[in-house]
């Protein structure tokens, strides 16, 4: 963990800081609110559903790294992330942890690149089932690494 951390730091990003464990709550919060959301709009915009199952992934991811009391920084935030995730997770979520990347490259490409660019509902099911399954994931290990702390 050590050396991921003096790397990414060296490369400018991820930065060291004081974090409350009020802030890894409001962000698991977010990620649960960003389920529902995603759930509400699978009937009526895939796009929108996908984006908000991302997400939630994306929002947890940052409650890991926070409950490490790290932020990322610069201009890679979201890949930063997704690599905390896979050093932190390790081997055994590895699958889940190449989906939520999967899923940032398409957010990036329908977002910034390729407007309209379609995401089918099946897809997008998927995506929303994946992204519930790395939410609890993650809300499971800051719990496990906090157990004085319960999450609410």
């Amino acid at each position: 963990m050590k050396a991921f951390l003096s790397l990414y730091k060296q490369k400018g990003l991820i930065k060291e800081e004081t974090i409350g464990f009020d802030q890894v709550i409001k962000h698991l919060d977010r990620a649960r609110k960003d389920l529902h959301v995603a759930s509400a709009n699978l009937r009526i915009d895939t796009e929108a559903a996908y984006n908000y199952a991302y997400l939630a992934m994306l929002r947890s991811g940052r409650a890991l790294m926070l409950s490490f009391k790290h932020r990322p920084i610069d201009g890679e935030q979201h890949k930063t992330v997704v690599a905390f995730c896979e050093h932190v997770l390790g081997r055994d979520n590895l699958k889940i942890v190449r989906h939520f990347d999967r899923m940032r490259k398409k957010r990036n490409r329908f977002t910034y690149d390729e407007p309209g660019l379609l995401v089918s509902k099946t897809e997008t099911e998927q995506a929303f089932k994946n992204a519930k399954e790395f939410v609890e994931k993650i809300h499971n290990f800051i719990q496990d690494k906090n157990p004085q702390k319960k999450l609410l």
